[in-house]
């Protein structure tokens, strides 16, 4: 019962405030990790979580936030696959991305003194950024042509799948995985195919489903409404297909959501959903549904609005859940000097070579650099790999860092984001296809 009034008095807090919110250097997840602390140890005691001992239970929960998250992330990106707008997400989540594994690496096993599996997995759990706590960064629709947003937007959908072959390196030099001889499994299953089959699970159901409804709502007038069990199914069918060919189903499910939203861009091109459309999708319109020239963007806005939603409250959750684990006897005393070595030296070294691919200016580069933010995916990759028996003093030690690290992530690009974000407003170049 009391759970109950603390949640609902906590919703209808946020709810009430968000506009107050809007002109404060505060953002929600800040606040709903501030309430986890209130709750958990350090407050009233309500919410006392270990996240070594309840490792499968946080696997499960961030699980189930971050695969939402990259369904409406996928949603967003409106532009085609052939676009040069995707140069710098996928350079950012394949580059970028292994070189901050491996600079974390460096880090980890020659100045804390981690062993190196450990050391490769702090590197692996802490290079992607985040598709849930990212949202003030990310693109507003698929007509959003922002550099910045779109190459943040699709680097965090990208990377919350790419990291994981390095967390399975990890685990492998942990003797917690089998790599094979000279690494050759590890190359071949969980690099090249689990990437490769994970995307393509993803796009195949994505674009599947998506004409399928299409088809019978113009031909037939059937499969009208219910476009969050649409949104649930296929999150769903695309993430437990990857899991069952031994893909990644992260990707599966980022994929699934592009290729939704690309078949509402063959038909729409680039112009951004009529708000008499985005409007009809939240009320269920059956005649918006069936109608030949917006019903791909009404089933897209649709999905997205109703993902959207369970984003939202799974972001209060998780952001509970984090709070209530930040105890100080939890924090290691390397975070004090790791955290700002990895936000202001191996960040931007890891994003430096951008430069060299893109049409990116100095501002937008700065803004790629600093909002390399880091959160759910993180506890999630953790806590898996905590989960398949990494030894309890490197995980109760990786789970400290990971945990500090989010929240100070959490804090310095919530405090900077609505300032910066007002700067590169007035100061970045004109949005361009």
């Amino acid at each position: 019962m009391l759970w109950f009034i603390i949640v609902g008095l906590l919703l209808v807090a946020m709810a009430l405030t968000d506009s107050l919110l809007q002109r404060l250097p505060l953002t929600t997840p800040m606040l709903y990790v501030a309430g986890g602390v209130l709750l958990g140890p350090v407050g009233l005691g309500l919410l006392t979580l270990d996240p070594v001992t309840h490792a499968a239970l946080l696997e499960r929960v961030t699980e189930i936030v971050v695969v939402v998250s990259l369904f409406a992330a996928g949603l967003k990106l409106g532009a085609p696959l052939t676009s040069r707008r995707w140069i710098v997400p996928v350079v950012l989540a394949f580059g970028s991305m292994a070189a901050t594994v491996g600079l974390i690496t460096l880090v980890a096993w020659g100045l804390i003194g981690l062993p190196l599996g450990a050391a490769v997995l702090l590197g692996a759990v802490l290079a992607p950024t985040d598709p849930v706590l990212a949202s003030g960064v990310q693109v507003d629709g698929p007509s959003d042509h922002d550099l910045v947003r779109f190459s943040l937007t699709g680097e965090a959908g990208l990377n919350d799948g790419t990291a994981f072959p390095f967390v399975m390196l990890g685990l492998g030099l942990l003797g917690l995985h089998e790599l094979g001889a000279g690494g050759w499994r590890w190359w071949a299953i969980d690099v090249v195919w689990a990437i490769s089959a994970g995307l393509a699970v993803g796009a195949v159901l994505g674009t599947m489903i998506g004409r399928l409804v299409i088809h019978l709502r113009l031909k037939h007038r059937e499969a009208l409404g219910l476009d969050d069990f649409l949104a649930l199914g296929l999150m769903a069918l695309a993430y437990g297909v990857a899991l069952l060919i031994h893909s990644y189903g992260f990707l599966a499910v980022f994929a699934a959501g592009l290729a939704v939203r690309r078949i509402e861009r063959r038909h729409a091109g680039d112009d951004e959903p009529p708000a008499s459309v985005r409007a009809a999708s939240e009320a269920a319109d059956a005649a918006m549904a069936t109608d030949p020239d917006v019903a791909p963007a009404y089933m897209a806005q649709a999905v997205l609005g109703f993902s959207e939603q369970l984003e939202r409250i799974g972001t209060v959750g998780v952001g509970l859940v984090v709070g209530g684990m930040l105890l100080p006897d939890r924090l290691p005393p390397e975070v004090l000097w790791f955290a700002p070595v990895l936000f202001l030296l191996i960040r931007p070294m890891a994003v430096a070579p951008v430069v060299l691919v893109s049409d990116l200016t100095e501002l937008q580069r700065r803004m790629i650099t600093w909002f390399g933010i880091r959160g759910i995916g993180s506890i999630y990759y953790l806590s898996f790999a905590v989960a398949r028996g990494v030894p309890e003093a490197e995980a109760r030690m990786l789970m400290g860092i990971t945990l500090w690290v989010v929240a100070t992530s959490i804090v310095l690009h919530g405090v900077s984001l609505r300032p910066l974000i007002r700067h590169y407003t007035r100061h970045g170049p004109p949005t361009t296809d």
